[in-house]
């Protein structure tokens, strides 16, 4: 059982129609996205250039046409790790932002 200074305590007697909504700091959100992205495409990219072969990386390196600059190299990787986190910031953060006012929305006809 909860006392009356801890935390669950505090949920338990309120009401569903005074809960606090969630904000989401979209900034935060989007460099990790951003981060996340970047190391996925330069780690995709050298491994398959640690591999080798005859047509290294012939499907990403299709990525050049979205990415200007990049290519299936360790110098293109570089490119590609800018461009998939300047991507996978702004698409997170433009969802955060969207989630943020839809959740204040919500927040507003429930009371």
């Amino acid at each position: 059982m909860a006392t009356k200074d801890s935390p669950s305590a505090a949920h338990e007697t309120q009401r569903p129609d005074q809960r606090r909504i969630l904000s989401i700091d979209a900034t935060i959100w989007g460099i990790t996205a951003g981060i996340l992205a970047g190391i996925g495409l330069f780690a995709a990219t050298n491994i398959l250039v640690l591999r080798g072969g005859q047509q290294v990386g012939k499907h990403l390196g299709l990525l050049r046409n979205y990415f200007p600059g990049y290519s299936v190299t360790f110098l293109g990787s570089l490119v590609g790790f800018f461009w998939a986190f300047l991507v996978g910031f702004v698409v997170t953060w433009m969802f955060v932002r969207i989630y943020n006012a839809v959740a204040q929305l919500r927040g507003r006809k429930a009371r």
